[in-house]
């Protein structure tokens, strides 16, 4: 949902305030209640590190760009779409795909906290927890866009989606001029995870 429409609730608990520190007091204390295992958790972290990353939601993107019939059912439905081609449906929120056009640019935050799509974009950046990306992306959009090096035309509207612990967001990119002809499997290559988040774009071919 837009920035201005968002009903986000999330827990807080009392915990120590640096999110290293956080997580280290989650860990010892589901550890001591014998709740988790940690080679277990070794291999979700390495899982969506290494294995996953934005590859998912690459694949995504480049059949959109490539199947106009798939491409209309990611932004009727993404949850359906994404769960279709076995990237979803294991966290159970649901999945909204906003596309940027000639005249819109879209850019993902979560304001109260670091909501984010793991199954498609792997583990979150830093910075997209970062205090300062979440209150001034809302704030100022444009000139936190320029920071990341995106600098966008004076006339292109720019729209904040809100993820919340109930929807998550995936930009669609423009696809890139010159990659017609190109195979999904190129096309994924052009797509980044700062593309898929709406603070960069897809790269050009051969770039």
């Amino acid at each position: 949902m837009p920035h201005d429409h968002h009903d986000h609730d999330h827990p807080h608990t009392l915990l120590p305030p640096d999110p290293a520190l956080r997580v280290k007091a989650l860990e010892t204390l589901l550890e001591r209640k014998g709740l988790l295992d940690p080679a277990a958790l070794d291999e979700i972290i390495e899982t969506y590190a290494n294995k996953i990353g934005p590859q998912n939601g690459a694949a995504v993107v480049a059949r959109a760009w490539a199947d106009e019939d798939f491409h209309r059912a990611l932004l009727t439905d993404a949850t359906a779409a994404v769960s279709e081609m076995g990237f979803y449906g294991r966290q159970g929120e649901h999945m909204v795909a906003v596309e940027n056009t000639d005249d819109t640019h879209n850019v993902v935050v979560c304001t109260l906290c670091s909501c984010y799509p793991w199954p498609l974009l792997g583990i979150p950046p830093g910075w997209y927890k970062s205090d300062a990306y979440r209150a001034r992306v809302v704030r100022e959009p444009r000139k936190v866009l320029a920071e990341f090096g995106l600098t966008l035309p004076e006339g292109k509207k720019v729209r904040v989606w809100d993820s919340t612990a109930e929807i998550r967001y995936l930009v669609v990119p423009q696809r890139p001029a010159g990659s017609e002809g190109l195979s999904q499997e190129d096309l994924a290559k052009l797509v980044t995870r700062e593309s898929m988040i709406g603070t960069g774009l897809a790269k050009e071919q051969g770039a």
